[in-house]
C-alpha cells in the first residue's frame, strides 16, 4: 500500500503568467480571481486538493514585480514568504519571457529555499516549439529544475502532468484538511475577490489597479437568500464616475456578473447591492492597506 503524500506548494512568477488560472483549473474549482492584468491577486490565497494519492495546498502569490507603492511592496513580500513555507515549488513563466534582474533575483530566492523545483512554461501553445526550448534553456542556467513541463492553464493542457510531477516530490505526510476542504479563504473574502474580478474585467486599464473591494454586510436569510453590500474602493472622484457609468449601467453590469458567480459559490440565490467609495492614494496609505486587508497581521 502507498503511502500518503501531503504538502505545501507555492506558485511563483511575473504577474499575469496564469499562477490563478492554473491554480483553478488544478483543485478544479474557480477560488482565485482570473483577468487579463497584471497584479489580479493580491494576497496569497491557500486552496487544497486532496485524492487517493494525498494532499496538496496550494499557495497562489502575488506577481513578483518592481513595488510602486506599499501595495505592491506587501505584495512582493506575500509572494516570497510562501517561498519559505512551501515544500515544493512551481516557478511559472511564458516562452520568451525576458530574464533581467527580476529573475535573477526570484532565482536567488527558489535556489537558496533548497526545494525542489519545477518549472512551468505556461501559454505554451502561443508559440513555436524552439521558442519554448530557447526558454527551457534560458531558465535551466538560472536554475536546477527537478522538471520542466510545458502546459497551457487555460486550455488545461498538461495540467495533470503538474499534479503528477507535485506527488512525486511531496513528502511523506497527514492530510492537513478534511477531504472536502477546498480552500481556508472565508466566504465573505471571495465574493469580495468576484466583484473586483468582474470590475477589473469591464473597467479600462488606468483603473483597476486602483480598486479594492470591501465587505459591508454578508448575511443569509431564513429562506436561503443571501444580503450581500460590499464597497468598490477607487483613488479618484474620475473614476467614481467611469466605475458607475452613465445612469449607472457600469456599476450595474459588474453587479449582475459578480452576483451570478456568488450565486454559484453560495448555492442560492444573492441580493446584491454596490456601492462606490473614493479613498485617495489608498494604496500608500498602511492604514488603509490594513482596513482593506493587505497587511501582515490581517489574520
Amino acid at each position: 500500500m502507498s503511502k500518503i503524500r501531503s504538502g505545501f506548494v507555492s506558485l511563483v512568477g511575473r504577474p499575469n503568467v496564469g499562477k490563478s488560472t492554473l491554480m483553478n483549473h488544478l483543485i478544479g474549482q474557480k477560488i482565485a480571481i482570473t483577468a487579463n492584468k497584471p497584479q489580479t491577486t493580491r494576497n496569497r490565497i491557500q486552496t487544497v486538493y486532496t485524492d487517493n494519492r494525498g494532499q496538496v495546498i496550494f499557495l497562489d502569490t502575488p506577481g513578483i514585480h518592481k513595488a510602486k507603492n506599499k501595495l505592491g511592496e506587501y505584495m512582493v513580500s506575500e509572494a516570497l514568504k510562501t517561498v519559505s513555507d512551501a515544500d515544493v515549488i512551481l516557478w511559472l513563466v511564458e516562452p520568451k519571457e525576458y530574464i533581467g534582474n527580476n529573475e535573477h533575483e526570484i532565482a536567488k530566492a527558489l535556489m537558496d529555499s533548497k526545494k525542489p523545483l519545477i518549472l512551468i512554461i505556461n501559454k505554451a501553445d502561443l508559440f513555436k516549439k524552439d521558442e519554448v526550448l530557447e526558454t527551457e534553456d534560458a531558465f535551466r542556467e538560472l536554475c536546477e529544475f527537478k522538471e520542466v513541463i510545458s502546459i497551457s492553464a487555460l486550455r488545461s493542457v498538461r495540467v495533470d502532468e503538474v499534479m503528477n510531477a507535485i506527488f512525486r516530490y511531496l513528502p511523506e505526510g497527514p492530510l492537513y484538511y478534511d477531504e472536502d476542504t477546498l480552500t481556508d479563504q472565508p466566504l465573505r473574502e471571495i465574493a469580495a475577490e468576484i466583484i473586483r474580478e468582474k470590475a477589473l474585467r469591464m473597467l479600462k486599464d488606468e483603473i483597476p489597479h486602483g480598486i479594492a473591494v470591501v465587505m459591508d454586510k454578508m448575511s443569509q436569510r431564513k429562506t436561503g437568500l443571501w444580503d450581500i453590500e460590499a464597497s468598490v474602493i477607487c483613488e479618484k472622484e474620475s473614476h467614481k464616475g467611469i466605475i458607475i457609468g452613465k445612469n449607472g449601467q457600469m456599476l450595474k453590469k459588474i453587479g449582475t456578473e459578480a452576483r451570478k458567480d456568488i450565486e454559484k459559490l453560495v448555492e442560492d440565490q444573492v441580493n446584491l447591492k454596490l456601492f462606490v467609495k473614493v479613498r485617495k492614494d489608498w494604496r500608500d496609505n498602511e492604514l488603509l492597506l490594513r482596513t482593506f486587508g493587505y497587511s501582515d497581521d490581517k489574520k
